[in-house]
């Protein structure tokens, strides 16, 4: 008998921004010279500085299942969590597992999550070194993961330029469909594309990057877009972002179209109120910019000249690239996005 879980997660579990920043601002730190960045930078990940040249990086993601394969899951919450340490520009060099499992549960279960895991773990050239595991209602899956990183190429998500373009690498609308294949709303076709998009590592996008210095990078997760973006720009820029340029997997506005709505979506749309403004009223595109990616893609922040370039190298490579949107001055909002609202990509 197939061995399937019950899916409640992914980055659409994850607590709003609004929340976490209220939250965090209360908590003491002790502040230490050779961390160059922790939470209150709000980037993918913490950086210690080892050497003048060298620096380690250190996250960690886990969530909830949201596909009820158990294998995938693992590979998926793995390749997620792998994710971070790409996008800050280094290179993984261990992982720890994070379990949560009920006691009751087939532990077969668990071997095929940690199996999936492992084999991405593997991939990227990193190693397996234990982990931490409790018995819990829920299961949950991730990993802590510890990178390294040449400062001069750390790359940070709050460091773009003006007249920097933006530059996303994977299509939007995953939560979206996760949460409507569960209640029939999307078709198998559409949800098979959405699960092979959160299997693909972002790490040989990453590495073609690192040639075309980009200012700016981050992996779009939890926040979705919109969140993600807003962290890049903060208070100093305006983010325009070109509707129709956007990719969107295919399906996914049929099921926001559906009333097909996810409870991080809501989180994030309460988060950014009164910082995006749309041109026009298209209720199931803005929910797929609201929409939390699990295992997303980069979103960079670029020259124009460089970010052409890069673009035409990944494609040429066989992945994915689409300039969405560009880094201007402040016009009063973080994010204005303009133009079509249907752009749907393979």
């Amino acid at each position: 008998m197939k061995k399937e879980l019950d899916v409640c997660g992914g980055c659409n579990a994850k607590i709003s921004a609004g929340d976490l920043d209220e939250i965090l601002s209360t908590l003491p730190v002790h502040p230490r010279d050779d961390l160059l960045i922790g939470f209150d930078y709000k980037d993918d990940g913490a950086v210690i500085k080892v050497t003048e040249d060298e620096g380690m990086i250190v996250t960690m993601d886990f969530f909830p299942p949201m596909v009820a394969d158990p294998y995938i899951f693992g590979k998926v919450a793995a390749t997620n969590a792998l994710s971070d340490i790409y996008a800050m520009g280094g290179e993984p060099v261990s992982a720890m597992n994070m379990v949560c499992f009920p006691e009751e549960e087939d532990p077969e279960i668990l071997k095929l999550i940690l199996q999936g895991g492992a084999e991405v773990v593997q991939e990227a050239g990193a190693t397996l070194c234990g982990g931490h595991s409790i018995h819990d209602p829920k299961i949950k899956y991730g990993l802590s993961v510890t990178g390294k990183v040449n400062l001069k190429e750390l790359w940070q998500n709050n460091t773009a330029k003006e007249g920097d373009l933006l530059i996303l690498t994977k299509p939007l609308g995953i939560s979206l469909l996760m949460t409507g294949y569960g209640v029939d709303e999307v078709k198998e076709e559409d949800f098979q594309l959405a699960v092979k998009t959160m299997l693909e590592s972002n790490g040989p996008v990453a590495k073609i990057l690192k040639k075309y210095h980009p200012h700016g990078v981050t992996d779009v997760t939890g926040f979705g877009l919109l969140g993600h973006t807003s962290e890049m720009v903060r208070d100093t820029f305006t983010a325009i972002l070109y509707g129709d340029q956007i990719p969107i997997l295919p399906g996914a506005q049929e099921a926001a179209r559906e009333f097909v709505f996810t409870a991080g979506g809501h989180r994030n749309r309460k988060s950014l109120q009164g910082k995006v403004e749309f041109k026009g009223e298209d209720y199931a595109f803005e929910e797929v910019l609201y929409d939390p990616q699990t295992s997303g893609g980069l979103l960079i922040a670029i020259s124009p000249e460089n970010g052409k370039q890069f673009i035409k190298e990944v494609k040429e490579k066989g992945h994915q690239a689409y300039i969405i949107g560009k880094i201007g001055p402040s016009l009063g909002l973080p994010i204005l996005v303009r133009g079509g609202t249907k752009n749907e990509n393979h």
